[in-house]
């Protein structure tokens, strides 16, 4: 027997398939054929046969000629004036009185894939459309847009666009749901298939004919039907109501996506849909498929943005199990961050602590990380397990634990003493070059509390030479800094030697310059470099804003049941609360980038000459509140009654200065063409100069005036409100 796949083992199949012998016992025929297929299927060049394979498909063995035409349709490209042999034969079985046959021999007809041979496929297309057979129309609707896909540049006939429409009414579900995918490929580039009242009625009317993923697509592409009337609104409603509550997760979840799209004005008849889907949702989460739980846990956060409290009573069905893989143990663990309440903070506490000591180290720093975002809202009961979890004397745990009470004390500077108390005695464990960082800051901010902390920095110092990370040095530098502003007497030396290795040995030109800048300020005088280094910091008296109001529907219908809510770590967006220096990967990260880079676009725009914006894009209000209290009251104060009404503040001047300004910005979402969510840019800016009133520019872009207006007054009440508080 020749070696497989050598040149012999072919020349032996080429005499074996020009064999007379062979080629009359139909058997050893169909056997010899079968070996070229799994030769191929190897991944061994057969290419070589294809003449004697053209040969074989002349047959009335259906078998045989399905092994054949999984070879021509595998070789074709690479044998095109061959492939014209085969059409003769293709074309002769599309006449042929058993169904299969006519339907085997259209589908590969169109899998040859050959512009060359297109003129010839065109007409058995046409007449399959028409065949008495359903499996033959089915594979014909299909080959239509084979056809399209292999000359997109090419338009189909209009006749054969409108015998596909009317096939839409095709007594076969398979049919008409085939040509559906046929004309959304064919009029892609005219926004896909035409749906009126009579067909968008006989769709939903069919509906539970066709198979699952049939009618997945049917109600994505409804999605784009607007009913006429509130009655009939309804009544599509209720013909979708046995598909809401599907047991199968697609159907249920396309159908709850055509729900939000019907109902986008109607948000109590949304929120009901919501309401409805839970069981479903529940029982996907529970699914023997990883990937469908996954996705239902995306889907689930998607929920809560709009509909906080929808699984609070079900908490437990998010609690992880041990065989579960990493990232559903972490998607749960974010779900189950947003359910937490006075009721359950306690047992969902003492679940996620379980999750700290996982043997999978990315599942116990999430677990240490959720606890951290509870502990926004619940700091005592939070801040006692990370203390606790500093005991273990684990790397990777003490790494991630610094890293969260970072992040704390940068919401919750009430507890900060805690956290200073806890710090005594971890720099041992870290071994990272980001919980290291995160140490560093918190000696440097909260030095003067932690008595070991001039020590600390001072082993730090003198392994500087075999520091690898920059983001350490550099963070080491300002540590030091602000340490030397609050114990001169115990860091002189050390800030000296630091400084002294930064400038004269540091070969990173980052590092080396912010030596430079700390050197040349402490040339200043203490003074300036107290103005610098320690700034304005909250007040530890005030509350923290726990909660967000519950986003409209409407904001992230668009992207239920797609793939974008899989795309992102986490569904919301969260304010950047960490260290600058710190490396986060929150995808709110990428959203406040992308704000920022709005606002910059913005700015630039308001700079440009009036005759360089177009009307549409771009518009600019000014106008007088009086107010003239509120100039006198705490930044924290303005800071926390914007965040109330979804307002962010950028940057403000200290209370009592003159001129006295605010920055701010807002997103504002309106339905746009075809009634898509979309959203504008509001920056406004306060200005009061002494006079009795406040000066109020808006700049938006693109232009929307009834935000605008919205917006507009929303501050304005928010202005007299503070001012009346400080009366």
């Amino acid at each position: 027997m020749p070696y497989l796949g050598s040149e012999d083992t072919v020349r032996e199949l080429r005499r074996a398939l020009s064999n007379p012998n062979v080629q009359s016992d139909q058997l050893r025929y169909r056997n010899t054929i079968l070996k070229v297929i799994r030769l191929m299927s190897q991944g061994v060049d057969v290419s070589g046969l294809f003449s004697e394979m053209v040969k074989a498909c002349a047959t009335v063995d259906i078998v045989q000629k399905k092994l054949v035409y999984v070879f021509l349709c595998s070789y074709a490209t690479l044998n095109p004036e061959l492939s014209l042999l085969v059409i003769n034969t293709l074309r002769k079985d599309c006449q042929d009185p058993n169904p299969m046959v006519r339907s085997l021999a259209l589908r590969n007809m169109t899998n040859l894939r050959l512009p060359s041979l297109v003129e010839y496929v065109e007409q058995p297309l046409t007449v399959g459309l028409r065949d008495r057979a359903a499996c033959v129309r089915r594979v014909a609707v299909l080959g239509w847009a084979k056809l399209h896909n292999l000359q997109p540049s090419s338009e189909i006939d209009a006749a054969v666009v409108n015998e596909l429409y009317g096939l839409l009414r095709d007594p076969d579900p398979v049919v008409m749901v085939n040509c559906l995918r046929a004309l959304e490929e064919i009029l892609k580039e005219e926004g896909g298939v035409a749906i009126n009242k009579p067909i968008a009625h006989h769709l939903l009317n069919r509906l539970k004919e066709c198979d699952v993923w049939g009618q997945c697509d049917v109600l994505r592409i409804l999605q784009r039907y607007r009913p006429q009337s509130e009655d009939e609104l309804f009544d599509i409603l209720s013909l979708l109501d046995a598909s809401l509550v599907s047991p199968h997760s697609p159907i249920m979840a396309a159908t709850l996506g055509l729900f939000l799209s019907l109902c986008s004005g109607l948000p109590a008849v949304s929120l009901a849909a919501l309401e409805r889907v839970r069981g479903p949702l529940l029982a996907a989460c529970g699914s023997a498929s990883r990937e469908m739980r996954f996705t239902a846990l995306c889907h689930i956060q998607l929920l809560l943005r709009s509909v906080p409290g929808l699984m609070g009573a079900h908490y437990k069905r998010f609690f992880c199990g041990y065989a579960e893989p990493a990232y559903i143990k972490q998607r749960k663990m974010q779900v189950l961050v947003e359910l937490v309440n006075d009721e359950n903070v306690a047992m969902l506490l003492d679940e996620l602590k379980g999750y700290c000591t996982d043997v999978n180290t990315d599942t116990a720093q999430a677990a240490i990380s959720a606890i951290g975002r509870i502990g926004r809202s619940y700091s005592d009961r939070c801040l006692g397990i990370l203390t606790g979890l500093l005991g273990l004397k684990q790397e990777h745990i003490t790494s991630a634990v610094v890293q969260t009470m970072r992040d704390l004390v940068w919401v919750c500077p009430q507890c900060s003493s805690t956290v200073c108390l806890a710090l005594e005695g971890c720099e041992e464990a870290l071994q990272d070059s980001q919980g290291r960082q995160a140490l560093l800051w918190l000696l440097g901010v909260y030095g003067e509390r932690v008595s070991s902390a001039p020590y600390t920095l001072e082993v730090f110092i003198d392994g500087v030479r075999s520091e690898a990370s920059l983001g350490v040095k550099m963070e080491l530098l300002t540590a030091t800094m602000r340490l030397f502003l609050c114990r001169p007497a115990e860091t002189q030396d050390m800030l000296g030697r630091l400084l002294h290795y930064c400038i004269e040995e540091e070969t990173d030109m980052c590092v080396r310059d912010q030596a430079l800048l700390y050197y040349r300020l402490l040339h200043c005088g203490i003074g300036e470099t107290r103005k610098v280094l320690q700034g304005r910091r909250s007040d530890p008296s005030l509350g923290v804003l726990i909660g967000r109001p519950a986003d409209p529907v409407s904001q992230w219908a668009c992207s239920f049941n797609t793939l974008e809510p899989l795309r992102h770590g986490a569904v919301e967006a969260e304010s950047a609360t960490s260290n600058s220096a710190s490396q986060s990967t929150d995808p709110s990260a990428d959203v406040l980038a992308s704000t920022f880079h709005d606002i910059l676009k913005l700015l630039v725009l308001s700079r440009l000459g009036a005759e360089q914006i177009k009307d549409e894009d771009y518009v600019c209000l000014e106008k007088r509140v009086q107010c003239p209290v509120v100039p006198h009251c705490s930044p924290q104060s303005l800071h926390a009654a914007m965040q109330l009404v979804n307002i962010q503040t950028l940057a403000f001047t200290p209370p009592n200065t003159l001129p006295w300004r605010v920055y701010l910005y807002t997103h504002a979402h309106y339905a746009g063409s075809a009634n898509t969510p979309q959203s504008t840019l509001i920056l406004g800016e306060l200005l009061y100069t002494g006079e009795e009133r406040i000066k109020v520019t808006l700049k938006q872009q693109p232009r929307d005036d009834k935000a605008l207006k919205g917006f507009l007054s929303i501050l304005t009440t928010v202005l007299h409100t503070l001012g009346c508080g400080q009366l």
